[in-house]
């Protein structure tokens, strides 16, 4: 089960670019279940996702190299590569009312390539009252978790 927040970003923190990393690269199978291949710096995963916004089921299999780079020319819509900043919310966050905010992760996406300069953050959160009473930091911007309009499946679809 994967229960998210995301926003748009309004300004990056000072320090994030400190922060470890991983590259990625993701494609999509099919966006209606959504199943994703994705390669995160060296490793490589299929992905099945649920229809949803802030709750959704998430399945992760690993894949070898041979297996991603067969699956990739048979994707629908664009490659997205992103880096993917983890800041500790206990040094970019808020403080929050509720018992472990300070071990949450903020995972800052820095995309690439066509969507160079749109930068997102997702929080996730062990259940959902507390992803519902989240506070987030100014700097996250625009709360775009209900839209669906920036998920990453919907992302590699887009015709700009």
């Amino acid at each position: 089960m994967e229960i998210e927040r995301k926003y748009l970003v309004s300004s990056l923190p000072k320090g994030y670019d400190s922060c470890p990393f991983h590259e990625i690269e993701q494609a999509y199978l099919s966006v209606n279940p959504v199943i994703r291949i994705r390669k995160e710096d060296d490793s490589y995963y299929l992905t099945y996702k649920s229809k949803g916004l802030l709750i959704r089921e998430e399945y992760n299999l690993p894949l070898t190299e041979e297996a991603y780079e067969h699956l990739k020319p048979k994707t629908d819509g664009r490659i997205l590569t992103k880096k993917r900043y983890l800041l500790p919310f206990s040094s970019f966050g808020t403080p929050q009312s509720f018992p472990g905010a300070d071990t949450l992760t903020i995972e800052l996406d820095l995309f690439e390539g066509i969507y160079q300069g749109l930068a997102l953050v997702e929080v996730e959160f062990s259940d959902q009252e507390h992803a519902e009473s989240f506070v987030p930091p100014t700097w996250f911007g625009e709360d775009v978790t209900f839209s669906g309009e920036y998920q990453n499946s919907r992302l590699a679809l887009r015709a700009d």
